[in-house]
């Protein structure tokens, strides 16, 4: 299958190329030039399936043409050893837990799903120049693509992260690791970060003496796997409600809208949904652009929902290219809400109380929303997002109790932290890069 760039619309280039560029050179994200519409019996049977072998199928209709069936069910298998569960929070309010993976965040699948398939093609091409991953990240994504690529031979990954805008936590899950992992530590927001990583792409000469790649959700291997747990949380619901959901609706907290595009693209594999809310914080760039026709990006505002703190979402190209360029058409299956820390923080410490089910601040974001939003005969699944242990701090002061740490993340957080002081200016970031 062939990928275009979401600016020109011409016809692109081969999955392998997509992967490793990260951004196409006129500085658009790759599009597939097609999107497969899955057969009618995957869905009537898909509850009996596995997290694996749901994933395994979506798979093969991205990446199928491109990577051999046994590579494939090797890179699938390796990358999700750790189960999604649906919970039922109240009645027609569901929480898809997407933070069971080794960072405990929802960005570990497209993360591992990403290094293994890299690791692919550069054993395959026998690649001698090492390749370089640089990410940038608002808390969880950098966690995830840190620990992803942890090790990978002739990988090495810079990090990009807003100093002071992370978690502690979140924090030493990528700057406490070493080896092949470098974190970065800019003086600005995470805007600023995503700035320096795309002008990094369009730098011609830095190109040509380096071999770069993203793995944000610029990234086709990062973003497309993330459609897989919509298939999977569909099969939970559908063992619940053996008849189907009729009226299914998904909440997604909205960041860099990786997360919903890759719903979207669910949706239009065949999967039966019936629209998209997209929950935003302060920063709700999206949410104008439904109410006004008008995208105007800006810069973004800190919140305790910090994953969610973008002010300029790369994603928001492939949703625009996705309908066809049309306001209108985006607006019939999408809708968006937005909130102050003061009602996320009211919403998790409310949910706590009345239900026992504990959540983080992005997903106290969504499950406002449907609980607000949530019409007669629909039920809700909501996407949470990352463990609350990450936001220890602000997750315990919202409901006046202590967090115990999962082994996972106390592992992270005895480690000694490892980074580099990084201005706004790209001219020092290059030179950074290529005194590496």
């Amino acid at each position: 299958m062939k990928y275009y760039s979401t600016h020109n619309g011409q016809e692109g280039v081969a999955l392998q190329d997509a992967v490793i560029k990260g951004l196409a050179a006129d500085k658009g994200l790759f599009m597939p030039e097609r999107i497969e519409q899955l057969p009618s019996d995957f869905f009537e049977h898909i509850e009996e399936l596995s997290f694996f072998e749901i994933a395994y199928r979506v798979a093969q209709a991205f990446f199928g043409d491109d990577v051999e069936a046994s590579a494939l069910e090797g890179i699938v298998r390796e990358s999700f050893d750790f189960d999604l569960p649906l919970v039922k929070v109240q009645d027609n309010i569901y929480s898809l837990e997407l933070f069971h993976g080794p960072t405990l965040a929802f960005k570990d699948v497209g993360a591992r799903f990403m290094s293994r398939l890299l690791a692919y093609f550069i054993g395959r091409e026998g690649m001698q120049q090492e390749v370089n991953v640089l990410v940038a990240t608002s808390g969880d994504t950098g966690s995830a693509v840190a620990n992803g690529f942890l090790g990978v031979e002739g990988i090495r990954v810079y990090v990009l992260y807003p100093k002071g805008l992370v978690s502690p936590i979140q924090e030493s899950q990528f700057t406490t690791l070493g080896q092949n992992i470098t974190a970065l530590e800019v003086s600005g927001n995470f805007d600023d970060c995503q700035a320096l990583v795309k002008e990094a792409f369009a730098d011609v000469e830095l190109n040509k003496r380096m071999k770069l790649t993203s793995a944000n959700s610029i990234n086709v291997a990062r973003f497309l796997p993330q459609a897989f747990y919509y298939f999977y949380a569909y099969a939970q619901l559908k063992k619940q409600y053996p008849q189907g959901c009729k009226e299914l609706v998904f909440c997604v907290p909205s960041g860099n809208f990786g997360n919903l595009t890759a719903g979207l693209f669910a949706k239009r594999m065949g999967l039966a949904v019936k629209r998209f809310i997209a929950a935003n914080n302060r920063n709700d760039v999206f949410f104008e652009f439904l109410r006004t026709g008008v995208y105007r990006p800006r810069p973004s505002i800190p919140t305790i929902a910090n994953a969610m703190d973008v002010g300029d979402p790369s994603n928001f190209a492939r949703m625009w290219d996705l309908y066809g360029r049309s306001y209108e058409n985006i607006r019939s299956e999408i809708s968006a809400t937005r909130y102050t820390d003061e009602e996320i923080a009211a919403s998790l410490a409310e949910c706590f109380r009345r239900t026992g089910y504990l959540l983080d601040p992005h997903g106290a974001c969504a499950y406002r929303a449907l609980t607000e939003e949530l019409q007669r005969g629909e039920c809700g699944v909501f996407l949470e997002t990352a463990h609350p242990a990450k936001f220890k701090e602000s997750v315990e002061a919202i409901i006046d109790s202590s967090l115990e740490l999962p082994e996972k993340l106390k592992a992270f957080v005895a480690g000694s932290k490892q980074t580099y002081p990084m201005s706004r200016n790209f001219t020092d970031f290059r030179n950074f890069l290529l005194s590496q």
